[in-house]
Order: structure tokens, then C-alpha cells, then sequence
């Protein structure tokens, strides 16, 4: 389960939410508690939303209650503690829904937020984790453990300065401890990492600090993930991999490690044949692998590209033919994956757009129509609609899917600019003019270099007189 964005809230959820949010600034705390616990029981890696119910909890508590108040809430969280940590052997949702039951009296309840820590690293929703890390932290501030969890949750949210400072101190306080002392190194050595910007690697599922073993690898790894590296250095690595993987031939990490460090050599055979390694292992039905190995075939096609001569005579006609192999192999790749993983509606989006892209419009829209209903697809899937739609010359079934695409978007970002620009050009094609310009002039209040709608809207303003 992935943490989202209150762009990926399905509408009903975001209205949810606004009431919540409604409520909590006019200090209705117990409303804004109500909204906030629905929308997670529908969507728990809503980390947003986590936020604003721990803010209105605590400031729910912050009214009084006192001393009493806190021995009866204490009393009382008893029964749902043991709950809670029953569910987390079954089902880590419900055990952050109980843990919040707790938490709605008694916001700084240790019992509850460490119930949250096992069921977010359970559910992978490492903000959410980091959140009552920290809450427990305040409250036991002495505990190594707690601390030591801390500065790793930190460092995988990318907040690494403030893990290392954390441990730091700890090792100020306590000079003999080894696992501090451990532990901080491990840290500080992530910050290499990430100062480096080194840490988005190409296999869009994880991290290499997964197979961090001490500094010098974390050096290795460093160089690997250089914007630009040295042959010499990406000759090491690769020999480095390949004489560990003869002691550790089921290493599968050392294998797609291969396999993109070939692919960065250009040598595309190579990386090829250690995916095709990873593929009959247990990783062979992952998804992301078999991307994996169709982005290295489209970059070996375009590798290829780019080797030919621009002043051969038939320049023009081999790069239009490669061009043609790379599209018909990216469409069958697709359509495979399709095939092997139906219910991937990520899958299905891209499968949309190189329908899209190779003019099968009625494919596409098929696509589209199914893709809508992934909450990271859906506005996306939207606008491709609506250009399917507007290709068609359907411009009223073009303007009905940016209009409902815009009802998605909250924030003012540049999707937001690119719905309004189509949904204007689509009006303009209606001949609704009137209509077109009010979508290009909430643009140009906010961006009037945006694409032409500076001139569009210069042109209506003169026109004026």
C-alpha cells in the first residue's frame, strides 16, 4: 500500500475531507475527528489526512480534562490496546483504525502509536510510521530503540539531517553505547546518499540501501548513481557485482544491479540477458520488472537511432523504419503485460496512451475508460479522453471529461493550466468563444507565458476596443 495525495481522493472522499477540514478551523474538534477517521477507513495511506485528525485530536485533548480525564482515558484504552494488537497479525488496517479509537481521547497514548508503527511498516506507509515515531520519541525521549527507529524512519522520507542529529545527541548522552553508535553511522552514511542525489534508482520500486552492507558499498553504490559516471568506475562496479555473484548466485539484487549498470554501458545484449535471468526467477510475474526490460529494449532502439548518420542518404527512411519496429514492439510488449496482469489499471493507462500515440483512437479509449477508475490514473486518464474525444471532432463528450477531470483538481498546478488550455481549445472548436476565453483568462491570472494564452487573451482585450 502506497501513501497518497489528496489529488489521489476520489471526489466524495475530498468533500469528506473539506468538511473536516471546515470543522477543525472552527475548533469542532469532534466533526473534524468524525470526517477525518471516514476518509481513512477508505484510504489509510491518506498521510495528509492522518496529520489533520492527529492535530485535531490533540487539540480535542488540549481543552482540559486533566489529570482524571487522562487515568479514566487510560483505563479505558485498555481493552482496545489489546484489540488492536490482536489485529496486527491479520489485518494492519483495522489495527490503525483501533489505534485511532484510542488516540481520539488520548492523543499521546505510547500503547496506540506503537500499534500505528507496526501496522504502517506493515502497510509500508512510512510517513504515517514516521508520524507516531516521533510522538514517541516525546514521550520517551531516553529510549535508544524508539530513537534509533526514529532516525531511520526519518531517513527514508528523505529527512536524514534530522535522524543524524537525533543520534548525535543520544551519543553525546551515551558514549558507550555500540548500537547507537552503529546506528549513526548507518545514517550518516545514507546522507551520503541522498546529498548526492543518488538515491532514485531506475527500477521504480525501491531503494538500494536495501543492500547497504557497510560505507565502502555505500561509496560504490554512490558513484553508480552519478548523473554522470566514469566508465572506469562503472567497469569496477560491474566487475565488483559479477565476482560476488559467483558466491552469491541467488542474489537477485546483485542481478538487476547487472543488468542496469549494462544498460547504462549501452550494452543492451548483456543487460537484456540478466533480465531475462531475473524473469524466470521468483521475481518473473513483477510488473515493474517486466518495464524494466521493455524500457531497456526502447532504449536500445533509440540507442541504435542515434548512432546513424543524419547525412546518409537513407537517413530519413532506416529512422522512420526503427522508428515503426520501436513502436509496434512497444505496443506488443504492452498488450502482453496487459494480458498477464489484467486488473494493473497503471498498466492499462500506458497501454492508452501508445494507442493514442500509434492513432488507435477506439483502443485508446478503452483503455482510458478503464484506467479512470486507478485514483493515481484518474485525472490523467481524463484528459486523454478528452483528446480521444476532441480527435473524434466529439467536442461535447471532449468538454464533459475535462470538465468532470476538473472537478478532481484542487490545487492550481500545471495539469490544472493544461486541463483549462484543452478544455478552451475544445470550446473554440465548438464555436463557443466566450466560453474558451474565461478558460484561458483563469490561466493568464496565474500564468499569462503559459503556452499562447497571453495572446489569446491580448487579442480578446483588444478586440474590446
Amino acid at each position: 500500500m502506497a501513501e497518497k495525495t489528496l489529488n489521489d481522493l476520489p471526489r466524495d472522499l475530498r468533500i469528506i475531507f473539506t468538511r473536516g477540514s471546515d470543522a477543525l478551523s472552527r475548533d469542532n474538534y469532534d466533526y473534524a475527528i468524525l470526517c477525518f477517521n471516514q476518509v481513512l477507513a477508505k484510504e489509510p495511506g491518506l498521510y495528509e489526512c492522518r496529520m489533520a485528525l492527529r492535530a485535531a485530536q490533540v487539540r480535542k485533548a488540549g481543552k482540559g480534562g486533566g489529570f482524571f480525564k487522562k487515568v479514566f482515558s487510560s483505563a479505558s484504552s485498555s481493552p482496545l490496546v489489546a484489540k488492536g494488537q490482536f489485529a496486527l497479525r491479520e489485518d494492519p488496517v483495522k489495527a490503525l483504525e483501533i489505534a485511532e479509537q484510542i488516540l481520539n481521547n488520548d492523543p499521546s497514548n505510547s500503547a496506540a502509536h506503537r500499534i500505528i508503527v507496526d501496522a504502517a511498516r506493515a502497510l509500508q506507509l512510512p510517513q504515517t510510521l514516521t508520524l507516531s515515531l516521533e510522538i514517541l520519541h516525546r514521550n520517551l525521549p531516553k529510549n535508544t530503540e524508539i530513537a534509533i527507529q526514529l532516525a531511520h524512519a526519518l531517513a527514508d522520507v528523505g529527512e536524514v539531517t534530522r535522524g543524524e542529529k537525533i543520534l548525535i545527541d543520544l551519543c553525546q548522552a551515551n558514549p558507550a553505547d555500540n548500537d547507537l553508535a552503529q546506528a549513526l553511522k548507518n545514517v550518516s552514511a545514507r546522507k551520503t546518499l541522498d546529498e548526492g542525489g543518488y538515491e532514485a534508482l531506475s527500477d521504480g520500486t525501491g531503494s538500494y540501501r536495501d543492500i547497504l552492507r557497510d560505507e565502502k558499498e555505500a561509496i560504490a553504490l554512490e558513484q553508480q548513481n552519478r548523473s554522470v559516471v566514469t566508465e572506469d568506475a562503472t567497469d569496477r562496479l560491474i566487475r565488483e557485482y559479477e565476482a560476488r555473484l559467483k558466491t552469491e548466485p541467488g542474489n537477485l539484487k546483485l542481478v538487476r544491479s547487472l543488468a542496469e549498470l549494462y544498460a547504462q554501458q549501452k550494452n543492451f545484449e548483456k543487460s537484456l540477458a540478466f533480465y531475462e535471468q531475473l524473469k524466470t526467477s521468483d521475481q518473473g510475474r513483477d510488473p515493474n520488472l517486466e518495464r524494466a526490460v521493455a524500457s531497456t529494449v526502447v532504449r536500445q532502439f533509440e540507442h541504435r537511432i542515434a548512432q546513424l548518420d543524419p547525412n546518409a542518404p537513407d537517413y530519413a527512411e532506416v529512422v522512420a523504419q526503427l522508428q515503426l519496429e520501436k513502436q509496434t514492439f512497444q505496443l506488443g510488449e504492452c498488450r502482453k503485460r496487459v494480458d498477464r496482469f489484467p486488473t494493473d489499471l497503471a498498466l492499462r493507462f500506458e497501454m492508452g496512451v501508445l494507442n493514442f500515440e500509434a492513432g488507435r483512437i477506439s483502443e485508446a479509449i478503452q483503455d482510458f475508460q478503464k484506467a479512470q477508475n486507478n485514483p493515481h490514473r484518474r485525472v490523467a486518464s481524463m484528459k486523454y479522453l478528452a483528446r480521444c474525444f476532441a480527435q473524434r471532432k466529439m467536442y461535447d463528450l471532449a468538454s464533459r471529461a475535462l470538465q468532470n477531470a476538473l472537478k478532481e483538481k484542487q490545487v492550481f498546478d500545471d495539469e490544472k493550466k493544461e486541463l483549462l488550455y484543452l478544455l478552451g481549445c475544445v470550446q473554440e472548436s465548438m464555436g463557443r468563444k466566450a466560453e474558451a476565453i474565461e478558460q484561458f483568462k483563469l490561466i493568464y491570472e496565474v500564468d499569462s507565458a503559459y503556452k499562447d494564452v497571453g495572446a489569446k487573451v491580448d487579442a480578446f482585450y483588444s478586440d474590446l476596443g
